[in-house]
């Protein structure tokens, strides 16, 4: 699944990141790490319809969801932040995993 990641700056997001997940949905690294890892407020938007149309799922046009944008923020810059996103073509849950 393809992940753009961004920290806010001001009013709007700056893009830090582009990546894709791997066969076992995760980055092959870490999206932020040694100094980039700080305190803020960060999105992550998931490209959900264009991942499952890549599996060659049928999915409506429109899709019901396209892309999936998870806001959060980051207190502790020393702590370790996980993000999963579980989804299906019609639905998702996200929670800061471990």
């Amino acid at each position: 699944m393809g992940i753009d990641f961004y920290r806010r700056e001001g009013e709007g997001y700056a893009l830090v990141a582009s990546t894709r997940t791997n066969k076992d949905g995760r980055t092959d690294k870490p999206l932020m790490a040694g100094d980039a890892f700080k305190p803020g407020s960060y999105q992550i938007v998931f490209h959900v319809a264009a991942y499952y149309r890549g599996l060659g799922m049928p999915l409506a046009e429109p899709a019901f969801l396209d892309t999936v944008p998870v806001q959060f923020s980051i207190a502790d810059g020393k702590a370790h932040y996980h993000v999963p996103l579980l989804t299906t073509p019609w639905s998702y849950a996200t929670y800061r995993g471990s």
